[in-house]
């Protein structure tokens, strides 16, 4: 993110650039949603690999009613 608005800015100078709330917003939006996007998907490679590690196993609510 740092490098591209490093590059905008060498490539079109001083010029002064607003941005509205609605823009700002959306930006902040984005942001949150991919460092909890990050987060989920961590989480569950994670459980993953404890799965494979000899975590324990699953048991589905559906093998229970069959009994």
């Amino acid at each position: 993110m740092f490098l591209l608005t490093a590059a905008l800015n060498t490539i079109l100078g001083s010029e002064s650039a607003y941005l509205d709330p609605g823009s700002g917003s959306i930006l902040i939006q984005l942001l949150l949603a991919a460092i909890l996007g990050l987060g989920v998907m961590f989480r569950s490679q994670l459980a993953r690999i404890k799965n494979l590690f000899g975590g324990k196993d699953r048991v589905d609510d559906d093998q229970d009613d069959e009994e």
